[in-house]
C-alpha cells in the first residue's frame, strides 16, 4: 500500500443494521475505505482470502466465533491486519488479552460516529509513522497518537453526572422532550435542563425545533440526534 492509497476496511459485524451503519461510517472518514463487510468470522476469512485488508473493525460477539478467537486464528495464518475491536464487553481482561493480537483500539457499543472518526484518524496517524525513531521521546509519541483524548471539559456549572441523565432522558424519548419535560424527568430545574439540552445542541448531539399547538409562545422541543 502507498501513501496515495486508502486505508482498506473489512468491517467484521453480526448484526446487518449496525454493519451497514460501520460501513457507512468508514467511507465518510477521509483516507480510509470499506472494502466489505462480513457477519461471521467464516464469512469474514473468505473475504480476507480474497481481498487485500489493513485493518479489521471487528465486533467480538460474533455468532460462530468470539472475536479475540478469531483474532489469534488470524496471526497463526499469518494475516497482519490490524484490530480494532468493537463490543458492548467492558472486561478489561479481554481488553489486555487483545493487545497482544494485534488489537490497536477499543470501540464501546453504542458509539457515535464521531467516536469512530477519532479512532480512525489516530490509526492513520499511528499507521503512517515510518522510518527509525530518534529516541524513546518519539516511539512515545508514536503510540500515544493511537491512546484517545481525555473527555472535553464541560462548559462552567455544567457537571457529567446531570449530563449523562439528560441525555438518557432523550434517548428514551425518540418523539422529543421539551425543557420542562426533561426537567420532570431528572429532577433539575427548568432553566438548568435548558443549559444542558443548549449544550447538546452546540455539540450536534440534539436538535431542537418549535413545539406548536400551545397557547402563547411555542415551547421549543430537544430531541436526540439519530446516530449519536
Amino acid at each position: 500500500m502507498t501513501a496515495h492509497q486508502p486505508i482498506r476496511v473489512l468491517v467484521v459485524e453480526d448484526d446487518p443494521v449496525a454493519a451497514d451503519a460501520h460501513v457507512l461510517y468508514v467511507g465518510r472518514v477521509p483516507g480510509f475505505t470499506a472494502v466489505g463487510k462480513a457477519h461471521t468470522g467464516a464469512e469474514a476469512r473468505r473475504v480476507l482470502e480474497r481481498t487485500p485488508v489493513d485493518l479489521l473493525l471487528l465486533d467480538l460477539h460474533l455468532p460462530d466465533v468470539h472475536g479475540l478467537q478469531f483474532a489469534r486464528s488470524l496471526r497463526a495464518a499469518g494475516h497482519h491486519a490490524d484490530v480494532i475491536a468493537v463490543t458492548s464487553a467492558r472486561d478489561l481482561t479481554v481488553v489486555r488479552e487483545g493487545v497482544s493480537l494485534g488489537v490497536v483500539q477499543y470501540v464501546l457499543k453504542p458509539f457515535t460516529f464521531a467516536t469512530l472518526r477519532d479512532r480512525l484518524l489516530r490509526y492513520a496517524e499511528f499507521h503512517a509513522a515510518a522510518g527509525e525513531a530518534s529516541g524513546q521521546e518519539e516511539v512515545d509519541r508514536a503510540l500515544a497518537v493511537l491512546r484517545a483524548p481525555g473527555p472535553a471539559a464541560l462548559p462552567k456549572g455544567l457537571s457529567a453526572p446531570t449530563l449523562q441523565r439528560v441525555t438518557a432522558a432523550l434517548r428514551e424519548h425518540p418523539d422529543g422532550l421539551t425543557a420542562t419535560g426533561v426537567a420532570e424527568a431528572v429532577g433539575i430545574s427548568r432553566i438548568t435542563a435548558r443549559r444542558y439540552l443548549e449544550h447538546l445542541v452546540d455539540t450536534g448531539r440534539a436538535a431542537r425545533s418549535p413545539q406548536y399547538g400551545t397557547v402563547g409562545r411555542p415551547e421549543l422541543q430537544y430531541r436526540w440526534v439519530t446516530g449519536q
